[in-house]
């Protein structure tokens, strides 16, 4: 692996699937073949390592009683050895479908060809015989066929529902394959495929199409990768079937746990073909993880155990570009309507858990501070709902803002024009009488008139707004509400104990920084707001993020001590979420943020915010965010309670996240100096 290079996927446990549609001849073999093989040299060329085509692609599904003619039979044989002779200087493992005899019985097959062999023959093992399919009249069920070979191409071939394809060298993963109707079954072959380590799962189909059809077979595609934790390969004829009385429409897609990777278009009257990069290495984590995955497969041992057929596969030197969609937000879709959709779950989800705390314990007052800036802006609007929902007054809400020696009048104007809006119980506290008290206490320089502005003078003003408001609930019988987000906990970038950390419930502690923005937009165009309050909100969210805890011209800007948010919570997604390697983050982030014009922005994302980030870049604040990440562990094992939000996770040691405080991130900096170019 170390001598592929860091911009090609292989090195970071991708292998690129194909999956492709030929234009059919029908009963002609020597003809489909040779439409097959022009296809298998394309996606050779494009670095492809797994190919698969329809069902019975080498004479055409639908030939009824031709299927058993002889004179068909043994050209279909001709064209498989002529594949596997091609297949000598092709490096991708190629699936086709194809009838063929064995003992005197007919079956459906698939034929898995690579490197100048038949690797292995899998039958059909479940027969449609129902509305327009009656395969039974001309084949065999695969099912229950194990342990046997075929004669085929000057060789015997192992044969049978029971053979896995596996490549073995650097780049190492396993193949199950399945037909059509297979995954229609209460219980398809390639679940006991995918416990027996199959992550790569194909297809074979000839699923015709009616009106809705080709949603159900995505759906249970889909459906069988999420359940299998693997990726599912599927393809479907279309141009060039018989249209007698079915019509076709070369439906063929790749799903990796639940997600479409790729498609085609349908209804093509030419060849198809559809690529994406399968992250075979996020799979095995993700089996690791669900120890229910491995709980089932020790629970259903197959009846006869899978005869593992290895063969060689050698991945293209150089750099190659990654064949799959990767969100420069993971927590943020680019997509309009599922951004829409989880910023609507997101703050229903703040909403419902910061409600139930308020009524489990029976006081019907919140404190909180209110800075101006956006965690504190969502923490309020949240807060407001929650008082809406329990009808209760929103003047039940003590809202206060705490400026201290950096507060901007901008922040400060906001803050105070929020709090209106929002129709809470607006205050001010000046923290800065006592701060200056607690500093001359304390014989900090800044007390006798030095501009000292260490982490003491900044803790001192987080500590006593953090102490106001705990004293404010105490006084008002409240709870006080957290607004410090999820990005904020990963970097450390909170005051412990005394701070910002704590609080008696935080509804932003799952909520990325990224997301956070969205939220507020998101707000800021429903009914929940008036316009004038729409405007405020937009002027949030285009103030620059800040702590406002060091005086001077220049703001504090926080994402110059942390680095970019954008990036930190890629980081931080991929890390907790998937457990990847530093230097397989570094690979992805670079894919999704090295081009500022490629793919799709999330809606309403800022002109300047769309900007690029090179290797360095990328590598650099990576680094940082793994040497803060382990640094900071033991403000989340104190953290207050909170809802998760997000699929991706969160870091409550209740939860999702549990490692110890004294944890070194040494091991993850060494892979990220390893595993990256200079």
């Amino acid at each position: 692996m170390a001598d592929l290079s860091f911009f090609s996927p292989y090195r970071h446990g991708f292998v690129r699937v194909a999956t492709a549609t030929p234009k059919v001849k029908l009963a002609d073999p020597a003809a489909n073949a040779q439409s097959a093989l022009a296809l298998v040299r394309e996606a050779d060329a494009a670095g492809a390592a797994v190919i698969v085509f329809p069902e019975l692609g080498l004479t055409g599904y639908a030939i009824d009683d031709l299927l058993q003619q002889d004179a068909l039979l043994d050209a279909v044989e001709t064209a498989i050895t002529t594949l596997a002779e091609a297949s000598k200087d092709l490096a991708p493992l190629f699936v086709v479908g194809a009838p063929l005899r064995d003992n005197g019985r007919l079956y459906n097959t698939a034929v898995a060809i690579q490197g100048g062999r038949v690797r292995g023959v899998i039958p059909k093992s479940f027969l449609p015989n129902y509305r327009e399919f009656y395969e039974r009249r001309w084949f065999t069920p695969g099912a229950g066929v194990t342990g046997r070979t075929l004669n085929l191409a000057g060789q015997a071939v192992p044969f049978g529902t029971d053979v896995l394809l596996r490549a073995v060298g650097d780049v190492a993963f396993t193949v199950g394959i399945e037909i059509c109707e297979d995954v229609w079954t209460p219980t398809p072959p390639s679940t006991a495929q995918a416990m027996a380590g199959a992550e790569i799962l194909l297809n074979l189909s000839a699923s015709n199409i009616t009106i809705g059809k080709s949603e159900t077979r995505r759906l249970l595609c889909a459906s069988q990768s999420a359940r299998a934790i693997a990726a599912y390969v599927y393809s479907a004829p279309g141009a060039g079937k018989s249209s007698t009385d079915l019509a076709w429409d070369g439906h063929i897609d790749i799903h990796e746990l639940g997600n479409l990777l790729a498609q085609s278009p349908r209804f093509s009257t030419e060849a198809v073909m559809a690529m994406a990069d399968v992250d075979v290495g996020r799979i095995r984590q993700e089996r690791m993880r669900v120890v229910s995955f491995g709980d089932a497969a020790t629970l259903s041992p197959p009846l006869t155990p899978f005869r593992i057929v290895p063969f060689d596969f050698t991945p293209p030197a150089g750099d190659l570009a990654l064949k799959r969609t990767v969100e420069r937000f993971p927590f943020t879709p680019s997509d309009p309507a599922k951004l829409a959709e989880n910023c609507y779950e997101a703050y229903n989800i703040q909403v419902q858990g910061l409600a139930r705390r308020v009524e489990a314990s029976g006081l019907s007052r919140l404190v909180i501070g209110v800075s101006g800036g956006l965690d504190s802006t969502q923490a309020l609007i949240v807060a407001a709902k929650v008082m809406d929902q329990l009808k209760l007054p929103r003047t039940n809400i003590l809202a206060y803002t705490l400026p201290g020696f950096a507060t901007s009048d901008r922040t400060k104007s906001n803050a105070w024009a929020l709090m209106n809006a929002m129709g809470v119980t607006a205050a001010e506290i000046d923290i800065r009488p006592a701060a200056q008290q607690l500093l001359k206490d304390l014989d900090h320089p800044f007390s006798r008139g030095e501009p000292v502005y260490d982490v003491t003078f900044e803790n001192v003003q987080a500590g006593l707004r953090t102490d106001y408001l705990f004293r404010l609930a105490n006084q008002n019988g409240g709870l006080v509400v957290g607004t410090g987000d999820l990005s904020e906990l990963a970097l450390g970038w909170c005051t412990y104990g005394v701070g910002d950390q704590m609080s008696h419930y935080n509804p932003n502690s799952g909520v990325p920084k990224t997301l956070i923005q969205h939220l507020i937009r998101f707000v800021a165009a429903s009914d929940d707001v008036d316009e004038a309050t729409g405007d405020l909100l937009e002027d949030i969210l285009a103030t620059e993020i800040s702590p406002e805890l060091v005086p001077g011209e220049v703001t504090q800007a926080t994402e110059s001590f942390v680095g970019p948010y954008a990036l930190q919570d890629f980081n931080l997604y991929y890390m907790t979420r998937y457990g990847m390697a530093p230097s397989k983050i570094a690979f992805l982030a670079w894919s999704a943020w090295h081009d500022a014009a490629a793919g799709a922005w999330p809606v309403g994302t800022p002109d300047a915010a769309r900007r690029a980030h090179d290797l360095a870049e990328i590598k650099h604040w990576l680094a940082l965010f793994l040497k803060r990440f382990f640094a900071n562990q033991f403000k989340r094992s104190a953290m207050p309670n909170g809802p998760k939000i997000s699929s991706g996770g969160a870091l409550s040691p209740r939860g999702d996240w549990r490692m110890p405080s004294d944890a070194t991130a040494d091991a993850w900096l060494a892979e990220l100096r390893g595993g990256m170019p200079d």
